[in-house]
């Protein structure tokens, strides 16, 4: 699963936020805009532990059980916190698809893939819901107000993951079936990578950061999105489709994860 790609260094960057102790975790979960990357401190587990089943199935289940369960508390904390605290809307970036909608998609992926069917309805229910819900927030703030600050740039692909997830899980869902809904998710994802196009003069601009990491996930999704739409449709040189997408996110979080060691070893990688 190409999703997984990256996890190594996501892996990292979670380990070395959470160096940082609970005080700062706990600080940063009342923070209206750093609040939501606290979330793959759970979610990075569920998807190794989807990937877990596949060679010991109890234990990967039970652990998919416990992190979902966990994504979705960490979920509703935090938007409760966010009616409850004191938002305004320049807050608002993509990255606070994290909790939900990535929690709730990436959920509904890990949860079939161990039978649990049900749940994984469910949990994709609250993902498209989420997305629905939020998307229009998000939307409006990235029009309508200044542009984001360039530590929150790197955020906007995360635009692009929300229909990538949602077809992967889908497919999950459904058995593989290429029926109206799944083709409708992919359109829009088409869509939103083609807006990644036009941003890329906007991120070559921005200094190297942590935050860079932003890019593996969403665009590790959409590899993910389009290699199960090759693997599916297997239209004419699908082979040849399937190495470049590949070769693109390699080349991707190999650049990311060099970037990565050099701007640490100068001591400019903090987290």
């Amino acid at each position: 699963m190409v999703l997984g790609g990256p996890a190594a260094g996501r892996r990292g960057c979670v380990a070395a936020y959470a160096a940082q102790g609970w005080q700062r975790v706990l600080a940063d979960l009342r923070d209206p805009v750093l609040a939501p990357f606290v979330a793959p401190a759970v979610i990075i587990p569920m998807i190794l532990a989807a990937a877990l089943s596949a060679v010991a199935y109890s234990a990967g289940r039970v652990l998919v059980a416990v992190f979902l369960v966990l994504t979705l508390a960490l979920g509703a904390w935090l938007i409760g916190q966010w009616i409850v605290g004191d938002m305004s809307q320049d807050a608002w970036h993509p990255g606070h698809f994290l909790p939900t909608v990535a929690g709730g998609l990436l959920g509904a992926d890990a949860a079939a893939a161990v039978h649990l069917h049900g749940v994984a309805v469910a949990s994709f229910g609250i993902g498209i819901i989420s997305w629905l819900l939020l998307g229009s927030t998000v939307i409006h703030r990235l029009l309508f107000r200044p542009m984001l600050p360039d530590a929150l740039v790197p955020t906007l692909a995360i635009d692009m993951a929300p229909p990538a997830l949602a077809g992967i899980a889908y497919f999950r869902l459904n058995g593989g079936s290429v029926d109206f809904f799944a083709s409708a998710l992919a359109g829009y994802a088409v869509l939103l990578a083609l807006v990644q196009v036009r941003l890329v003069p906007r991120y070559v601009r921005l200094r190297f950061s942590p935050g860079f990491w932003a890019f593996t996930f969403a665009y590790a999704t959409a590899t993910t999105d389009a290699l199960v739409w090759i693997k599916l449709t297997r239209p004419p040189y699908a082979s040849g489709y399937a190495i470049a997408v590949i070769t693109l996110i390699t080349v991707i979080v190999t650049a990311i994860a060099v970037r990565t060691i050099i701007a640490s070893a100068r001591g400019r990688g903090t987290f």
